[in-house]
């Protein structure tokens, strides 16, 4: 959870439908300003409350907070709007509900920012926790204001209590700062459950030791929420030397199976996003696996939920500044969800949600409209020589809600071979296979590298792509395991297609585009 400043101005709520599972609602800004908004990848609507208050305007998802109960999933997140009124709070929690993980209802918000001289004048990551008939909402205060600062730390856990998840009441007398010897200027995040085997609710707080400003997820315990007597029990996991991770954010502890596995974010080191670790019981130790990212570092700040069945994380795709293919990645942008699975060593596998592919199903024509370089057309596939320059098969825009699926494989492993897409009329955005890296890798128009993710290539071997892309969002699929989330602005509205480079020679087979 990183904080941004931004402003609202009233604590009432209003809902917004969201449209078929083939069609948008107006609001969000997928582009910058009133655009379209998918149902797969929501942003919050505009004008979501009416009226001329700046701070109604679009906005996007920040950091998302998901519970399931009978049915429904209910997506709590922190919204963080395009206008920024000084002297206004920022980031008041709304809500998405949904019973498909595929169209989503805008419930408006939930709990409003507080006032200037109050803890949550910004407001962070929190979880829920239902005891008996009560939801409790532990969240994240925060304030930077010097007067504020002056007597109390900057960020602490809060409370707010429900009988309905609509209607939310603010608990002021509950309040958690950081215990002796923890940084109470990064004190954010409490994951809250109840520990199955021993019987007790737990608080992770993500925090810094003081003075050594090591990050930990603090443990905290209560055997009655409605008590409000959290005990500290100490970390439960410290960064090691070999990562040293600045903050450990937005964690999320669960069981799979006979697994327990340990969420966090963390946004400043040399293998930013999501990072996970597993162990055999809840105390640990805890394992880092070979690749222990969840997506790419345009996947920020996943939670966990379950139906019982399946588990997911609910995270979201990073917006860029300025609004075009090579701006700067940004803070908050719209919810991405991927189901998790597991291999049968215990490590994490990544993939589209099911109704998320079942949304998409209508094939359309695909045709080779030009070439550059050597590639040969035969039944339907394609192979793409680079060993005398990039080779490229272009296709007609794809439109704005597509999905596109391949087999891909490489006869060598030097280059780099995969997908690219247009963000003008002379330069593109890449997504490939890099087999000297052993990685999947996504570079801009400028040719920079933007976001990767380790994965195992090897010569000869097919591997399934499955690319599910909404607007800006783009996220591509390797063999139902491996997840890489883009943001490229302009790719509707272009062309696009298949590129090897570098000497690199790929064959692929099965191509075909899917539309509402």
């Amino acid at each position: 959870m990183k904080l941004k400043y931004i402003g609202l101005a009233a604590a009432i709520t209003l809902s917004f439908l969201s449209c078929s599972n083939d069609d948008r609602y107006t609001g969000g800004s997928i582009m910058g300003g009133e655009t379209e908004m998918s149902s797969i990848y929501p942003a919050p609507p505009s004008q979501w409350m009416g009226g001329d208050e700046p701070y109604y305007s679009a906005g996007y998802t920040g950091d998302v907070m998901p519970y399931y109960e009978d049915g429904t999933w209910h997506i709590y997140f922190l919204h963080d709007a395009i206008n920024k009124p000084a002297g206004k709070g920022f980031h008041d929690i709304h809500e998405y509900s949904t019973t498909n993980l595929a169209t989503f209802t805008y419930e408006g918000q939930r709990i409003p920012y507080g006032g200037q001289d109050e803890p949550d004048f910004g407001i962070g990551t929190g979880s829920m926790v239902k005891v008996g008939s009560t939801y409790y909402f532990y969240y994240t205060g925060h304030n930077d204001i010097a007067a504020f600062r002056a007597n109390n730390p900057r960020e602490s856990v809060l409370l707010a209590t429900s009988t309905d998840m609509k209607t939310w009441t603010k608990q002021p007398s509950f309040k958690i700062t950081a215990p002796a010897g923890y940084f109470d200027y990064d004190f954010r995040d409490p994951q809250v459950f109840q520990n199955p085997d021993d019987g007790k609710y737990w608080m992770l707080v993500s925090t810094q030791t003081d003075p050594s400003r090591k990050a930990v997820l603090l443990k905290f315990t209560t055997t009655d929420p409605a008590s409000g007597n959290w005990i500290t029990e100490g970390p439960l996991y410290t960064t090691t030397p070999e990562d040293s991770y600045l903050m450990m954010e937005c964690a999320d502890v669960f069981k799979m199976g006979s697994y327990w596995y340990m969420m966090f974010s963390e946004n400043w080191s040399g293998n930013k996003g999501t990072h996970y670790r597993m162990a055999t019981t809840i105390n640990g130790p805890w394992t880092k696996p070979a690749n222990d990212l969840i997506d790419g570092e345009y996947y920020y700040a996943a939670k966990t939920a379950s139906d019982g069945n399946k588990r997911y994380a609910f995270g979201w795709a990073a917006r860029k500044a300025p609004e075009n293919d090579t701006g700067g990645k940004e803070w908050a942008g719209n919810l991405v969800i991927h189901e998790l699975v597991q291999n049968t060593d215990g490590t994490l596998a990544t993939k589209a949600p099911d109704a998320i592919s079942g949304l998409l199903t209508q094939n359309s024509a695909v045709s080779m409209t030009t070439s550059t370089g050597q590639v040969t057309e035969s039944n339907g596939g394609y192979t793409l020589n680079s060993e005398a320059g990039d080779a490229m098969a272009t296709f007609d825009a794809a439109g704005k809600k597509v999905r596109i699926g391949a087999q891909l494989s490489l006869t060598n492993t030097v280059g780099s071979a995969g997908f690219y897409f247009n963000v003008s009329d002379n330069t593109y955005y890449k997504v490939v296979l890099e087999p000297a890296q052993n990685r999947i890798a996504a570079y801009n128009s400028n040719g920079d590298l933007v976001t990767r993710i380790p994965m195992v290539i090897s010569q000869g071997t097919a591997y399934n792509i499955d690319i599910i892309a909404d607007g800006s969002v783009c996220v591509v699929y390797i063999n139902g395991k491996v997840a890489l989330t883009n943001r490229i602005y302009g790719r509707e509205q272009q062309n696009w297609g298949l590129i090897a480079t570098g000497g690199a020679t790929a064959s692929v087979t099965g191509l075909q585009v899917l539309k509402p």
